[in-house]
């Protein structure tokens, strides 16, 4: 038994038939942690309460405890997500010392099933980008070139998945940040419909598209993972109140008679060579295993990146108001040399503190909140949204699930777009619609290219049908077997 090629639905079923221990998974990857991770980046804060909360899942079952299927898996988590008593930075020097007093609903709800949380894990500041270079720690590499970027925003959640380094990680997903880095370092990464999972403790960038997702090796580790991450929460009122389905126990391989679609608007897009073989393969695969491909068309595709950018912005802006040194952030060194007036104080807080990118996309959503601009950028933005999401509905009346490239490239050398921010962005043209329509999206591995670097694709359902995802997405994976690939060095 290996726990270097288990998932985390295996290794709950270990766990569960006592043939390992919390104890010893916890210490297993602790210790790859220490003598790996100086490699990548990827964890930035360790839980030095790991192995008690570890060792205390042990004796409950050894006293014949009930307790849920995951109960001792152990996980990481993006710094997003507010722990009680570990530091929880954003990425930013804004929060650089902040811990904070209470825990997000998620990992509440993963601490209940008894999860065992190794650490926290690199990101791009306050998830803003596209690489994981604007993190205030450095940028996280990809373990399968350290001289690549990870992919952003939760890029060293994705890494250290791929390295072995935890066997699921949390992430957040406003624009693609759960999916294109999973994509990038090969494997699987799921952002839920909007309102599945609670955002309350999730520093927040952009309400109305921010959503919490697992990041694991295998499909089966994300189904089980998201079942015991959902529901309705009294401290979020936009999560949704309904049931949690039981993905895992109903999950299915068998594509027969599935409606497979393809965006017609994306199929003279644009892509790398090694995406569009990547794309042909998968739909070829689904095809061969009984799948029915049929081509549907979503117009509006095309203003997906400017709507997003326009409302994402908007809205960090005023999330990121409260960080003005005075109740919140930063606060500069005053004592040797006073403020000359309280919009001195303001600026020298937040433009000390921020960085570029952030700074980039505040000035750019206040612009569009501004008065005489608010109709014509924000108002504007947010209509054609409403009519996207209308085509994606219609689109859905005729398909199970659509499949298409997550990104337009495999990963790319670090430092090689950081200076061209706009290509940056256009690196988000296949994801930001599945946010800005509230759609269930994910990323599945299916072959590397040329020089070794993992190439995923997307799957994308109708709202609460996260079912229909998974099974296509099982069915790529049994055809592909792309976890058993494993970095070199990890």
């Amino acid at each position: 038994m290996s726990l270097l090629s288990m998932g985390l639905f295996e290794l709950s079923q270990n766990l569960e038939s006592k043939k390992i221990s919390s104890k010893e998974a916890t210490e297993f990857y602790l210790s790859r942690i220490e003598s790996l991770d100086k490699n990548i980046n990827s964890i930035v804060t360790v839980n030095t309460k790991a192995l008690d909360e570890a060792q205390r899942i042990d004796e409950l079952r050894a006293k014949g405890e009930s307790l849920s299927p995951v109960a001792g898996v152990p996980y990481a988590a993006k710094e997003m997500f507010c722990t009680k008593g570990l530091l929880t930075t954003a990425a930013s020097k804004v929060l650089s010392n902040f811990v904070p007093p209470y825990s997000a609903t998620v990992i509440h709800k993963l601490q209940n099933s008894g999860m065992v949380l190794l650490g926290k894990c690199n990101q791009d500041e306050f998830a803003m980008g596209s690489s994981n270079e604007t993190s205030c720690f450095g940028a996280s590499k990809n373990p399968w070139n350290a001289e690549y970027v990870p992919g952003g925003s939760s890029g060293g959640s994705a890494a250290s998945v791929s390295a072995r380094l935890a066997p699921m990680a949390l992430g957040t997903d406003t624009g693609g940040s759960i999916r294109q880095p999973a994509s990038f370092c090969g494997i699987v990464g799921v952002k839920p419909t909007y309102g599945r999972v609670s955002r309350y403790g999730i520093v927040a960038f952009a309400s109305s598209l921010d959503q919490a997702g697992p990041m694991t090796l295998k499909v089966k580790d994300a189904a089980l993972s998201l079942e015991h991450m959902c529901g309705a929460d009294p401290f979020d009122n936009t999560s949704v109140n309904k049931a949690v389905p039981q993905w895992t126990k109903n999950i299915s391989a068998n594509v027969k008679g599935k409606k497979i679609g393809v965006v017609k608007e994306y199929i003279n897009s644009e892509v790398d060579a090694s995406v569009k073989k990547a794309w042909d393969l998968a739909l070829e695969t689904l095809k061969k295993n009984g799948a029915e491909i049929v081509e549907v068309s979503i117009p509006f595709s095309e203003y997906a990146i400017p709507i997003y950018y326009l409302v994402a912005a908007s809205e960090a802006s005023s999330n990121l108001s409260r960080y003005d040194g005075v109740r919140y952030g930063y606060r500069s060194d005053f004592e040797s040399r006073p403020a000359k007036s309280l919009e001195d104080f303001y600026s020298r807080n937040r433009g000390e503190a921020f960085g570029e990118e952030v700074q980039r996309r505040i000035l750019l959503g206040t612009f569009a909140l501004s008065a005489g601009y608010y109709d014509a950028f924000y108002g504007k933005a947010c209509q054609v949204r409403r009519m996207l999401r209308d085509q994606y509905l219609e689109a859905f009346k005729g398909c199970d699930v659509i499949v298409s490239p997550v990104a337009a490239t495999p990963a790319f050398k670090i430092g090689e777009r950081v200076q061209d921010p706009l290509k940056m962005f256009l690196n988000d043209y296949f994801t930001t619609a599945t946010n800005l329509c509230g759609l269930p999206g994910m990323a599945v591995p299916i072959s590397t290219d040329e020089n070794g670097l993992p190439t995923g694709i997307q799957i994308t359902a109708n709202a609460f049908d996260e079912q229909s995802m998974f099974d296509v997405a099982l069915n790529l994976e049994e055809s592909f077997e792309f976890y058993k690939e494993v970095p070199n060095g990890f």
